[in-house]
């Protein structure tokens, strides 16, 4: 399997040394040096391409998946922040006939996270006297704030029926790699539940998951689905065992 890597950064490069264990080479990377105006994305360079990876900037994915798109490759978007060009982005996927999965945290315990979380606003969205808060930090070279992941956990908690009000904020500092936290708070107690990532690793784990899953797919996934098989999906694993 051929990857393409649309924004080569931390999170890029850490795909392409983990790549390997998927049974996958990484054959194109493009950054801001080589892909100023989409320049980089042509038939040419993506010829033998299976799947990109799109860990870009915010205002630079709805344009990158538009021509990627075009070219007929299959696409995991991991770059967060452009929830508000999602219409275009489905648009694209739709007319060009390719498979997206997109996450906003493609790490399994994220995902794991998400569901509890869910579970937990579900038991308690009759009960008034607990108030709820949603929290994120990551290091301060994030671009977005809330975080796409903690925005995606507050939906879920709307989506299980929670309507009461939740608290929402963000802190950027260092180099920490991200931790989300949900809680409820009573007078009587205080429910918190907490994801803490220790390195980026298991976002690219997940991403490359992905890659495999989303052979002989078509349209918009959720990365829930790579993992938890709501379109038949199965669970995969590096070639290597590792992970």
């Amino acid at each position: 399997m051929n990857l393409a890597i649309v924004g080569y950064g931390k999170m890029g490069r850490l795909i392409a040394e983990l790549a390997p264990d998927y049974g996958a080479a990484v054959s194109l990377t493009l950054d801001e040096f080589n892909n100023a105006d989409f320049s980089g994305i042509t038939a040419e360079n993506f010829r033998g391409v299976d799947v990109a990876l799109e860990f870009s900037i915010p205002s630079a994915v709805a344009a990158n998946v538009e021509r990627i798109a075009a070219l007929g490759v299959n696409m995991v978007v991991g770059a967060t922040g452009w929830g508000d060009r999602m219409d275009q982005v489905k648009a694209a996927v739709e007319r060009h006939g390719i498979a997206l999965v997109w996450s906003p945290n493609f790490s399994i315990g994220v995902n794991v996270f998400s569901r509890l979380v869910a579970e937990a606003a579900r038991l308690l969205a009759s009960e008034r006297d607990y108030g709820a808060w949603a929290w994120e930090i990551h290091h301060s070279t994030k671009k977005d704030a809330p975080s796409g992941t903690l925005l995606k956990l507050v939906a879920e908690m709307k989506k299980a029926g929670y309507t009461w009000p939740i608290d929402t904020a963000s802190n950027r500092a260092g180099r920490h790699p991200g931790t989300h936290e949900i809680g409820f708070d009573s007078a009587a107690d205080t429910i918190t539940l907490r994801h803490t990532a220790r390195s980026r690793e298991g976002f690219a784990r997940g991403a490359l998951r992905a890659t495999q899953w989303i052979a002989g797919k078509k349209g918009m996934h959720e990365f829930s689905e790579v993992l938890f098989g709501t379109e038949g999906g199965a669970v995969l694993t590096p070639l290597s065992g590792k992970g």
